[in-house]
């Protein structure tokens, strides 16, 4: 998507207004006065960083005017939390508003239905985890984030936190390109997916293992399923068959040796 050939929610983005920086610190000030004028002035001025912020959503199968819209929500929100006290760029505080705002719509609009107080849950956790990233300089453990959120009135075991932390996190494709180098070829999320299960080295072991049973008498091949197919012990084999456990031991035996030999 580009930026002069976009028409997002009837905007024609290649007409978009810019800012200086100076003009958007004048128009910070005089919509903390209540200029409501102002207020307009400054949101169309950002309208180019919501347009660019939501670039990064845009695979993710969403509509294009749904994103904008969203993000021009965390544009006002961010224009009406700002503190024009501090010394920090509007940009650096307005990005991740906005990201927030986008990233909180795709969690309450996925497919995968998730229930309110689950969401509330992993909310307050994130929050909390921010918090103590910030308070301890590193990455707090699930611990420490259920110890926060119960020492500040939201009850949650370890279980119950990590539960709804995994339950917000959004679905992805098994189409989603992971890498491209801007050329036809791309590696793709089912490209980093293997099988351990189900391998050729297991597909001719058990191929190998079938044709060894096969050289097996009636007898012992009837002794190895009980015993490792069925998990039976060999004193219910040895009543079952009508033979002393010594027997069906020494069958056993016989027949892995016979076994180990053919593999």
């Amino acid at each position: 998507m580009y930026y002069n050939k976009v028409e997002i929610c009837g905007v024609n983005t290649s007409k978009l207004a810019t800012l200086t920086a100076e003009e958007k610190r004048e128009l910070l000030l005089r919509t903390k006065v209540g200029d409501t004028e102002a207020r307009r002035k400054l949101i169309d001025g950002n309208l180019r960083l919501v347009l660019s912020i939501i670039q990064r959503f845009i695979n993710r199968g969403e509509n294009s005017d749904d994103l904008f819209q969203v993000g021009c929500i965390g544009l006002i929100k961010a224009i009406d939390n700002f503190n024009t006290d501090l010394d920090v760029k509007f940009s650096t505080y307005a990005v991740p508003m906005i990201i927030g705002e986008i990233r909180r719509y795709l969690r309450d609009n996925n497919s995968i239905r998730v229930s309110r107080s689950v969401r509330d849950l992993a909310y307050r956790a994130l929050s909390a985890r921010e918090l103590l990233s910030r308070t301890l300089g590193r990455d707090p453990t699930i611990e420490e984030i259920v110890k926060h959120l119960n020492d500040n009135g939201t009850t949650g075991t370890v279980e119950e936190v990590n539960d709804a932390l995994e339950a917000i996190i959004e679905p992805i494709s098994l189409f989603d390109p992971v890498w491209n180098d801007g050329s036809s070829d791309s590696i793709y999320v089912m490209d980093q997916i293997s099988d351990t299960q189900n391998t050729d080295e297991t597909w001719i072991e058990d191929i190998a293992l079938k044709e060894a049973l096969k050289k097996l008498n009636d007898r012992e091949r009837s002794i190895i399923d009980m015993r490792f197919f069925r998990g039976r012990t060999q004193m219910e084999i040895a009543e079952e068959i009508g033979i002393s456990q010594a027997q069906v031991s020494r069958l056993e035996k016989g027949a892995l040796e016979r076994i180990r030999k053919q593999l």
